[in-house]
């Protein structure tokens, strides 16, 4: 059995007790910021998927302050004509689905990326003891396989993600 085919297993079998009904734990995700604006934004396609999936509970984004300053950033960027009201209910149907994570200090050790803007999302799905880190951005991609050798966790572009644990 492949290492991601039995951590999808893992992840659809780690079953809780709720009133003697089992119930799937949802998985621990990290969505890099353009995953999360894709889903709220334009909302169709594979990020559309992901955020039926947090939406129904099968997810669970972590988010720590530093991510969610990005994500409001980012939403107010001129190219997205949102107006303040439409970006509050943006954040309204993402927020209430996360778990806030504290970084601790000092912050958890990562390996090195060009990318600066991306190490907060590194050490936000250690912290948080993410399974999966999902992004399409090139920098971290190309760091996956040495951030899972240390920490355990993926790192999956958004079509990966989607067949692997979504069954799209």
């Amino acid at each position: 059995m492949s290492v991601a085919l039995g951590r999808r297993k893992q992840a659809r079998t780690a079953a809780l007790q709720v009133e003697g009904n089992p119930v799937t734990a949802p998985l621990r995700v990290v969505l890099n910021t353009n995953v999360v604006l894709s889903a709220l934004v334009f909302g169709g396609g594979l990020a559309g998927q992901v955020r039926l999936a947090w939406q129904r509970g099968v997810l669970l984004p972590l988010a720590s302050t530093v991510t969610v300053r990005e994500l409001v950033r980012v939403l107010a960027y001129p190219k997205f004509c949102l107006s303040p009201q439409e970006r509050q209910e943006l954040l309204a149907d993402y927020l209430p689905h996360v778990e806030t994570v504290r970084i601790p200090q000092p912050p958890p050790t990562v390996p090195d990326c060009r990318d600066a803007m991306d190490v907060p999302f590194m050490q936000l799905a250690v912290a948080g003891k993410a399974q999966v880190l999902v992004s399409g951005d090139q920098d971290l991609l190309a760091i996956a396989h040495a951030f899972e050798q240390a920490s355990g966790c993926q790192i999956l572009g958004l079509e990966p993600f989607a067949r692997l644990h979504l069954d799209v």
